[in-house]
């Protein structure tokens, strides 16, 4: 018997010699802690005895007791790292940041390497008490966060100018995770690409999340004097509102991420241009500096078609077509002094009874169903005559534009149970569907001027609500949502990651066919997998046997395929990328592509459900999955054609969603789907969007105006501007009818 043991301990060695792994065999240690500019940063020196074996590390600061918020975390590439100059020799500087202060930290580090082993490591960070001047630590808790709120987002971006520590990021518990280093004293700036772009004077700087602080740009050559008011995300870059010495408050510029000037518009010239071609006198309405007759305060873009969203306190909301500079539409109170002008007033949408106009408005964006969002602020015009009426109280409201009958129609708001008057600034914006963050920042009450920020839920409950006292707009001038539970470095922005459709596979023309493109000017790494007996386990029957997947490009030749994934030669990358499939017998091959068409053909031998899928590997290079399109059977309940595609990771992204049936008869199907209905879900299965007939869809003429309008009226599409996360659209036939049928995911965002 002792020797059947000492036998037993030897296999046992040998077997873990034998299956060692990189997670087994490289040995980290951490050297030291060095606490960064304020006490929300570290960094970490990791001694490595390899690094090259490094795939990626993660970082994840676990919640304080009580906290409902999800943990504080991110994730680097070794590419990253090694870019930025943060591995040298044997050692990883490792940047941490949104850590609690005056706090022992619970950090987990997650080791992953090349051969798809990893390994965590746990680790204490404590950190100094912050000097908070401005009181974010400490708010008046109207109403906590509860652990029962389904809040979409748990970390927000506060847009300040109380302190040289401008801006902050707080949780939805209300505790303070970052604040600026730049040393400036501002709030024109936004969240983008995963740092702070912070303007300043004429100055444009980048504050990244580790500290770092670099000036982009000095725009004092081209005549400017300084930002002022909001920043937004543009067409490509970021919408700044400038000042120059002839021109206040009138000049909207949009600037690349390195800090070069794209495009500018000025509405001083795209107004006077209008009221002169409609017969007005423009000398009546506009004005030189510094009389403060039109006072941009926010912008923003609709990718859908191809739209410059300005808000103009003094007087309305105007939407300028993005190339050519003309007005398209404008959306404001018929009682000020624009609507006097006829060359204006051309341009009014009508609001149907019950629908107030905005005034004042502040903080203007899009909705994931293509609405207008916008912080009605209530007060008159203070320059422009008449001024208009002035409301009692503020409210977000949002607005349902129909360009094609010239209509705003109110199809939400949120006032208080109290009426709160938010005289200035203030923003509201939308995470996801329907989750909301609001800012009143500027609310006179009992002699005092408070802001207060509260979150909605999406059943319209409020998940919580902080006060603060301020002077100014400079507590909250205007307050972002973010999502920092997993943020990844490289970034990864507006793009469709990944396309999974399941559908009926049989033979002939019923084969499961994944077509997507590859745009931009470099090549794409991507994982194709076609999944069928794993599919039993979601509780599926009849399920695809012994799935086979052949790759073909866009002139018809196959040039890869798998049929068993172990035996695909980057079996082992796939296993390392977390994608390697639940069966043996299931189908996956990685390929780097370069830009053009491709179509992915899932076939069996025996009829079933199957699953295709494309998962992009390389989504922060110069190069995207443009639009993604899976054909199949569609059959009556679980033969329904289902597509799900994911939106990554920072930024809402512009998609249109297409069910085509009657339309294949012209490449030759013989039994295409007759009456495609599609639907959209989020990934909680609440439904975003129904269509049966595309004309009925809302985005309609922003369809025809992108060429994506299907050519059969019976057929569906709809246009949607979702944030991050994971999307299900499911085709399928009026009344259970059957047939081939096409499921597309557009993406509009630029490469």
């Amino acid at each position: 018997m002792k020797h059947a043991i000492i036998l037993s301990a030897l296999l046992i060695g040998l077997s873990r010699g034998l299956l060692a792994s990189q997670a087994d065999d490289v040995v980290i240690t951490i050297d030291n802690q060095i606490a960064g500019a304020t006490p929300f940063l570290s960094q970490l020196t990791l001694s490595v005895s390899d690094t090259a074996a490094i795939r990626r590390i993660k970082f994840t600061i676990a919640p304080k007791p009580g906290s409902v918020t999800r943990p504080f975390a991110a994730t680097y590439s070794q590419s990253y790292l090694a870019e930025r100059g943060d591995i040298v020799g044997g050692k990883i500087f490792l940047p941490i940041y949104g850590l609690y202060d005056g706090y022992s930290n619970r950090v987990t580090l997650t080791y992953t390497f090349n051969d798809g082993s990893a390994r965590d490591e746990i680790t204490t960070i404590t950190t100094a008490t912050y000097d908070d001047p401005c009181g974010y630590n400490s708010p008046t808790v109207l109403q906590p966060r509860s652990a029962t709120t389904p809040l979409s987002y748990d970390y927000f971006l506060v847009k300040g100018a109380c302190s040289s520590a401008s801006p902050a990021i707080l949780d939805t518990d209300g505790r303070l995770r970052w604040v600026g280093t730049a040393g400036l004293k501002f709030f024109s700036l936004a969240f983008f690409d995963n740092s702070i772009y912070v303007a300043y004077g004429p100055l444009l700087y980048r504050n990244d999340l580790d500290g770092t602080v670099t000036q982009l740009g000095d725009f004092s050559s081209a005549g400017m004097t300084e930002f002022h008011h909001n920043v937004d995300r543009g067409k490509t870059g970021l919408l700044f509102e400038a000042d120059t010495e002839d021109y206040l408050e009138t000049i909207i510029m949009e600037i690349l991420p390195d800090g070069r000037l794209l495009k500018s518009w000025n509405m001083a010239d795209i107004i006077s241009a209008a009221m002169i071609a409609g017969g007005d006198d423009p000398s009546k309405f506009v004005f030189d500096a510094p009389d403060d007759w039109f006072h941009s305060n926010a912008a923003t873009y609709n990718r859908a078609d191809d739209t410059l969203i300005v808000s103009s306190r003094e007087s309305f909301v105007i939407g300028i077509d993005y190339g050519s500079g003309t007005i398209k539409w404008i959306l404001g109170d018929p009682a000020k002094a624009w609507y006097q002008f006829p060359s204006l007033r051309q341009y009014a949408l009508a609001l149907p009874a019950g629908s107030l106009p905005p005034i004042g408005q502040h903080a203007v964006s899009i909705t994931y169903d293509q609405d207008l969002l916008l912080f009605d602020n209530g007060l008159t015009s203070l320059f422009q005559q008449p001024p208009g009426p002035s409301r009692t109280y503020s409210s977000p409201r949002k607005y349902h534009l129909d360009l094609v009958n010239r209509t705003a129609t109110e199809v939400w708001n949120y006032p208080m149970e109290e009426s709160i008057f938010d005289l200035y600034c203030g923003s509201v914006y939308e995470d996801a569907p329907d989750n909301y963050l609001l800012d009143y920042a500027y609310v006179p009450q009992g002699g005092a001027v408070f802001a207060r920020l509260i979150g909605l839920d999406a059943t319209g409950s409020i998940a919580f609500d902080y006060q603060y006292p301020t002077a100014g707009c400079l507590q909250a001038f205007n307050a972002v949502p973010l999502h920092l539970e997993n943020t990844s470095f490289p970034a990864v922005g507006p793009k469709s990651l990944n396309l999974s459709t399941r559908g009926l596979v049989s033979p002939g023309q019923g084969a499961l066919i994944g077509g997507f493109i590859v745009t931009g000017t470099v090549t794409k790494t991507v994982v194709l997998r076609a999944l069928g007996p794993s599919l039993g386990g979601a509780g599926l029957t009849g399920t695809l046997g012994d799935p086979a997947l052949t790759l073909y490009d866009a002139a018809g030749q196959a040039f890869a395929g798998n049929d068993n994934w172990e035996t695909d030669p980057a079996a082992g990358q796939i296993a390392a990328d977390d994608l390697a499939p639940g069966d043996s017998s299931e189908a996956a091959l990685l390929v780097t592509l370069a830009p053009g068409a491709y179509t992915a053909v899932v076939t069996g031998q025996d009829p079933g459900i199957g699953l295709v899928e494309i998962y992009d590997l390389s989504p922060a290079t110069a190069s995207a999955l443009a639009n993604i399109s899976t054909r199949g059977e569609v059959g009556a309940d679980s033969g329904q054609l289902i597509g799900g595609f994911i939106v990554g990771e920072l930024e809402s992204s512009t998609v249109v969603v297409r069910a085509l049936g009657p339309s294949l008869s012209a490449a030759g199907i013989t039994d295409p789907l007759a009456d495609p209905t599609l639907t959209v879900y989020d990934e909680n299965g609440s439904a975003l969007a129904t269509n049966d007939n595309w004309p009925d869809d809302p985005g309609a003429p922003a369809l025809t105006q992108n060429q994506l309008a299907p050519s059969d009226p019976t057929e569906a599409a709809t246009i949607l501007h979702l944030p991050p996360g994971a999307y299900t659209a499911i085709a399928s036939g009026i009344d259970g009818a059957t047939g081939i049928g096409l499921v597309e995911v557009y993406n509009l965002e630029s490469p």
